[in-house]
């Protein structure tokens, strides 16, 4: 008996798809990545805007996870169940040291309030470390760790793009052309409260904040890399060190009464940026990669 019959067949445009995905991964990653999360955001975009009734955050929220979705497409397309299951492995995989963890869980928040405390006026009216927000800060942070951009993006950026991109173009250009995708990902957010936009906001905000928000991507960009590269292509230190930025954003920031969405912006790409440039100084732009002889 032609076991084939109750196979489903495959259409030649699907067979088509399918081969150009396999002969572009890059680019139908990306694509994808972009189309899955921009989906997701255009309803709390309409939301705020007035123009869909309800609250759409939990949909944008969930448009983080576009990058996570669309590695895992890509690699069960690529390298089938396999090859979910090994990637599965690769981002629970702990690797590192312990002077990495500390380096991540403490030193990223650190420089982000350094930066804060060099801007003129920003340190007025601090309301000071409370022994509660102690306590709450690793509570926090496991929250934004899962839903709050670090899952659902660096198995994408880090887990699937990166290593295929510091291949092709090496670890600088490929780390420089990785951070402008990241940072386009995020376009749609400048046209909510998240990035400083939303309704009676025009060109003028975009035009303040998103330069900002550019140099402070690249700059994460290159040290995600660097870090990346020094703890075995760890996914998981690159999930750390997202959410230990992200996280001060919601637990800190509100202690600097003085601090808005430019100045925070500012303050992290102060502190990233110095420290962005001394790594690619001192790597001569190897980003932890080893040179071949």
């Amino acid at each position: 008996m032609d076991n084939s019959i109750n196979k489903p067949q495959q259409s030649a445009g699907e067979k088509g798809l399918k081969s150009f995905m396999r002969q572009h991964p890059l680019f139908s990653f990306f694509f994808l990545a972009y189309v899955i999360s921009w989906i997701l955001t255009i309803p709390f975009i309409l939301s705020e805007w007035g123009l869909l009734p309800g609250n759409m955050a939990a949909l944008f929220a969930l448009k983080s996870f576009g990058p996570f979705a669309a590695a895992f497409i890509m690699i069960g397309l690529l390298e089938g169940k396999e090859g979910v299951k090994r990637f599965r492995r690769q981002i629970r995989a702990k690797q590192g040291s312990w002077k990495w963890y500390l380096l991540i869980l403490l030193g990223i928040p650190a420089l982000i309030i350094l930066g804060i405390a060099v801007q003129p006026g920003r340190m007025a009216g601090f309301l000071g470390l409370s022994p509660l927000l102690l306590i709450s800060y690793p509570i926090y942070f496991v929250a934004v760790f899962f839903g709050g951009g670090p899952l659902g993006e660096e198995p994408g950026w880090r887990g699937f793009a990166l290593p295929r991109m510091q291949k092709r173009y090496g670890p600088l250009a490929g780390t420089l052309l990785l951070g402008l995708l990241w940072t386009c990902w995020h376009l749609p957010d400048f046209l909510t409260s998240a990035q400083g936009g939303g309704p009676g906001t025009g060109w003028s905000a975009f035009l303040t904040n998103f330069p900002v928000f550019l140099a402070l991507v690249m700059s994460l960009a290159v040290l995600f890399t660097w870090l990346y590269n020094r703890n075995n292509s760890s996914v998981f230190m690159l999930l750390l060190a997202h959410a230990s930025v992200n996280t001060p954003q919601v637990v800190l920031v509100p202690l600097f009464p003085a601090v808005d969405t430019t100045s925070l912006n500012l303050a992290a790409l102060l502190g990233f940026g110095v420290t962005a440039l001394l790594v690619l100084i001192f790597t001569r732009g190897r980003l932890g990669v080893q040179a071949e002889n």
